[in-house]
């Protein structure tokens, strides 16, 4: 199940969005464990009580959530010719843009004044939404990495 041809792994690896994207995947990962732990901090009244910080992680959260969608479409452009939802990446796409979806929920809830209870629960939705979407390329990037090690051992015989 190879996502690239021989060209496109080519253009992969000499891309610098395969660089940038190696950079931001693990900071996002860290926001959202800060974000997931601030919000469980202060829904249980351990040392947080200021609402406002649950928004301001969403808030950096969403920003690097939009700016890894923007950086991989340069990435998809650069290595398939297309911006965003191509074939080979469509369901990783399809993941961000819900992710994306409720992480603007969030704001949206927030902006119509609706109650923290509400808006801490599509916290925790927006940030499960994450969860399986970078679980979905997580599995996605091993499968590669097992594909191209099986591609090379052949190569060598």
């Amino acid at each position: 199940m190879p996502r690239y041809t021989p060209e496109q792994l080519e253009r992969r690896n000499a891309s610098v969005w395969t660089k940038v994207q190696g950079i931001l995947a693990p900071i996002q990962f860290v926001m959202f464990l800060a974000g997931l732990t601030v919000t469980w901090l202060y829904q249980s009244h351990n040392g947080i009580d200021n609402f406002a910080w649950i928004t301001f992680f969403v808030t950096l959260k969403t920003l690097m959530l939009v700016l890894i969608f923007v950086t991989g479409g340069f990435f998809e452009l650069e290595v398939f010719g297309q911006f965003a939802f191509v074939h080979e990446f469509f369901w990783e796409d399809f993941g961000s843009a819900i992710a994306m979806v409720v992480h603007l929920s969030y704001f949206i809830l927030f902006f119509m004044g609706l109650d923290e209870s509400t808006l801490i629960w599509t916290a925790l939705l927006a940030y499960l939404s994450y969860l399986v979407n970078a679980a979905q390329f997580v599995i996605r990037l091993l499968l590669e990495k097992h594909n191209e090690k099986k591609l090379k051992q052949r190569q060598a015989a």
